[in-house]
Formats: structure tokens, sequence, C-alpha cells
């Protein structure tokens, strides 16, 4: 028969029970988190470490070639899809969230299009940041596009969306973008015949894969000689078999080809194109060089008439065809992006989105241009926008305008058009791989709370952001435009024929003035001529 004493040993120790219920009364751990184990004989052997969730803002940047946006979209590659894949492999986000972002409170301080990559991109949640090491653990399950800068804690009521005062996007345009006889339409060409200014034909575009129509441009690029004169002769006979040009119905039609070798230098004169040093060279690797022709005859005759001209000075002949950023240039463009600011409705810049929607009211705080970059040979002019808030394509269409305004496409005046409310007008969208968002700011936010919480910026990233930014974002600009040419090709569509809304003439703001003389208001459009004279 058992004694009283004997049960006691037997029974297991009552200060046990208290530390099992213990993590249950914590609302800020998982469900799913394993408890204390016990023995056989009743002894504690393991206990797993429990952590909680913390509010942070994560800093981080991408490249966004190859995703379809920011913005997780069912069926399509995106940032947000991997990063939250990577923050539950990561251990930040349970087994049971997975999938579900309202559950961590997910949020993103802006929202960037297909194509377009990010440099001082923010999110925030609720995750588990412990144990440490959650920046490596990131890094190791998400592709070398991604850059993990870091995270810091914020208030439990923080949301990166609302709590984002502006966003900086910046624009990386060609300096070539903006000379009004680069890459030139077909109908300026076929205008340009018999003028004596006749503009010339691109044939690098045609052999991109895309065939450019009449398509013109004017580039300058540095020279490398071709040291073996033997070429002459293989050149001629490549030049006539890839220029073949035929005229159907007023258009001109040049076939693709292989890589020609050899090209015509012309002087820079309004839109007028002069030959000045006919000499066999080929496009440096330095500069993203656009091959201008005018055709066979003329290119076989400034061949053999070479030898005339070798003298003259290579350098003084490139500095005579070379469009430049200038002061003027720079004041001109700077102004044309000014019509930007302020609050305006920029239904005619986005899609989907009507002129009586509030959303397509949207405050500019600034827009310039006034410095410029050289990636890889190309030179960029850096267009930096400060905003409240942007829509869908926004800020390509209004670059997209104001690179047709430079080019003497459209008149100044376009801008104040398509910014009114009763205006619908068509206008063209810049490429998306020159875009991407610099910073997010959080003015308010700092202010509010910089005694109790570190301040939300990229201060503490620069370093690591420029370099990411360089070998990355710049890089991969660069290397577009060298081996696709997106902008050169744009240019050539960027018409009257394509967008018959540029014809909108000066004389708009004169009928304006006189019917608002009368009581009245008028958003007339009148046909201008074709953009040839320029």
């Amino acid at each position: 028969m058992e004694t009283p004493a004997s049960k006691t040993i037997a029974s297991p120790p009552p200060q046990q029970e208290p530390d099992l219920k213990k993590p249950k009364m914590s609302t800020t751990t998982s469900d799913d988190e394993d408890a204390a184990t016990m023995t056989p004989g009743g002894d504690t052997t393991t206990k797993k470490q429990r952590y909680k969730r913390r509010k942070i803002a994560i800093f981080f940047a991408y490249c966004g070639v190859g995703y379809q946006g920011m913005q997780k979209n069912p069926g399509a590659k995106t940032i947000e899809g991997d990063l939250e894949e990577a923050l539950f492999h990561a251990g930040a986000v349970p087994e049971q969230d997975r999938g579900i972002p309202k559950r961590y409170d997910w949020a993103r301080s802006a929202r960037t299009d297909k194509g377009v990559s990010a440099v001082g991109q923010v999110v925030s949640g609720r995750f588990y940041i412990d144990p440490p090491g959650l920046v490596e653990r990131l890094h190791s399950n998400l592709s070398p596009q991604f850059r993990i800068f870091g995270y810091k804690r914020v208030t439990g009521s923080f949301n990166a969306k609302k709590f984002c005062d502006r966003r900086r996007y910046v624009y990386l345009i060609p300096v070539f973008a903006l000379d009004p006889c680069s890459h030139r339409d077909r109908e300026s060409v076929l205008a340009s015949l018999g003028s004596g200014s006749e503009l010339i034909k691109c044939l690098e575009c045609s052999e991109r894969g895309r065939k450019v129509a009449g398509a013109v441009g004017k580039r300058s690029f540095e020279l490398t000689d071709i040291s073996s004169n033997d070429k002459d002769a293989s050149v001629k006979s490549e030049i006539k078999e890839e220029v073949g040009v035929h005229l159907d119905n007023g258009l001109e039609d040049i076939r693709n080809s292989e890589t020609v070798n050899e090209t015509k230098i012309f002087q820079n004169d309004g839109c007028g194109s002069k030959s000045v040093m006919p000499e066999p060279v080929i496009p440096s690797n330095s500069e993203d060089a656009n091959v201008n022709t005018e055709n066979k005859d003329e290119i076989i005759v400034s061949v053999e008439n070479g030898d005339d001209e070798k003298t003259k000075s290579k350098e003084e002949m490139v500095k005579r065809s070379r469009f430049c950023y200038g002061e003027k240039e720079k004041e001109r463009f700077n102004r044309i992006l000014g019509y930007y600011v302020g609050s305006h409705n920029f239904h005619n810049f986005t899609t989907r989105t009507k002129a009586e929607d509030p959303s397509a009211r949207r405050y500019m705080v600034s827009f310039e241009a006034k410095t410029t970059v050289n990636v890889e040979g190309i030179e960029f002019v850096k267009c930096e926008v400060v905003g409240q808030s942007f829509m869908l394509h926004q800020i390509r269409k209004m670059i997209g305008v104001a690179v047709a305004i430079m080019r003497n496409c459209a008149p100044e005046s376009l801008i104040q058009t398509a910014l009114q409310k009763d205006v619908n007008i068509n206008v063209p969208t810049a490429p998306e791989v020159g875009l991407y968002l610099d910073e997010c700011l959080f003015t308010s936010y700092n202010k509010k709370w910089k005694d109790s919480h570190e301040e939300i910026s990229m201060k503490d990233y620069e370093e690591e952001a420029e370099d990411f930014k360089m070998k990355h974002i710049y890089s991969h600009i660069a290397t577009t435009e060298h081996k696709e040419g997106s902008v050169s090709l744009w240019l050539h569509s960027l018409n009257q024929r394509n967008y018959p809304d540029l014809r909108v003439s000066n004389t708009v703001d004169d009928n304006t003035s006189e019917d608002n003389n009368n009581g009245k208001e008028s958003t007339k459009f009148e046909n201008a001529a074709p953009c040839t004279s320029l």
C-alpha cells in the first residue's frame, strides 16, 4: 500500500505550470511556436526562444528589369511578390501569415511601373527581426537585383504610404534626345529633300531589329581610325548591299542588314547635313553612336574622295557636329519643365483617369534638369521631379511632352493646354528604362517623432545607395541604350503622324484670348505645319 509520502514524490512539481501558460498571454508571439519540451522524468530540456514582432521600416533598392512593377499582381513577377517571399523564408513572417500582407500591416511608400527601378524604396510592417542578421537572411533569398540597406524601428501607427509626404523620381534622358536634328522622323527627311539642308537616314536604328522607314538622325560620336586602308573596297560593297532604299507611296523603307563599318560625318548647320570629313570610321564604344548616312551614292562618293580631306582635325569636326546641353538649352528645358510645377489636373498624363476624378489633380513641388552625368560614354540629363504623389505613366508622359517641345515638334503652350480640365489630348510616353525612384521623404513624421524615434531617411545609406545606383541602375540604362536604342527608336515615333495632338498651334493662345474677351472659352486645335523646318 502506497504511503502519502510516495504519492507526493511521484507528482510533478507544481511550479512548472506557470511557465507553460505564460507565453500564451503574449499577443505578439506566433501561435505555432513550440512550448518548452519536457522529458518523461519531468525535467525541462529544450526551450525555443520566443520573439516579438516589431514595427519597422525597411529601406531597399532594386533594378526593375524583368519585373512587372512594384505592386503585387497575381500571375506576374513583381518586386513586392519576391520581397514577401524573402521575408517569409528569412523568418520575418510566420507560416500562417504567408501571402496575406494585411496580417502584418504591410505598406509600400511608392509604386513603380514595369521596368522602373528604385534606389530609396521603403516598406513597413510588423516583422520578426530577431535573431540578428535579418538583412543577410533577406539577401540570401533575393536576386542580385535587390539591395537591402537596413531597417529602423517606427511607431506602431506608422504606415509607409500614408506617412510619406513626397516622392522624388529621376529620369535620365540622353542629351541627343533634346537635339532637334537627332533621330528625326520620316516625314521630316522627305520634306528636307532638295532643300539644301537635307536630313540623313539612321541606319543603326534600322539594324536594331526594327525597320525605321525613312528614319533620320544626326548623332555625335567619337571617332576611331580603321588602321587598314585596304578595307575601303569591302566597305563600299557592304554599303551597296546594305543601303537598299525604295519608295512606296512616298515612304522609304530601309532594309535590315549587317553592321555598318563606315559612315559619313556631317556638320551641324541647323538641321542641315553637310559633308565635312568623309573618312572610314567606326563608332567608339565609349558613346552611344548612331550611324548617320544619306544614301548609297553619296556614301560611295564620300569614300572615293576621302583622301582629299583626311588631314582635317577629327576633334574639330566632332566638336562642331555635337549637340551640347549648354546654358541656353538648359534654361529652355528647365523653363519647359517648370510648367508642371504646382497643382494641376494631370488627366492627360495618365491612363484610365477622367478629368472629373479628384485623383487626377496632383501637386508637383519641383521639376528641374540642371545636371548631366556621363555613363559608359553616353551623356544623360538628370531630370529630378518631386511631388506628393504620381499616377500611372505620369512622369514618363511629362518627359515625353517636354522632349517633343525641345525638338520643336510642339509649342510650349501644349503643356498649359494639356493641363486644362476640359481638354482631352494624346501625348507621347517616354521609355520606362530611364526612370527610377530616388527617395521617399517623411518630413512630417520625422519632425513629430524626432525625440523618441530614428529619422526615416536615406542619410545612413547614402554611400551604399550610390554604389548600387551606379553599378546596377545607371549601367543598365546606358547598356540598354547601347544595345537596344530604346530612346533612339522612340524618337523616330515622336512625330505628328503618331501624335496628331502635337499640332496644337501657337495661335491657340491668340484665339483663346480673343474668345475670353468676348466671354467665351476656346480649346480650338489648329493643324500646324509639319515639324520639318527646324
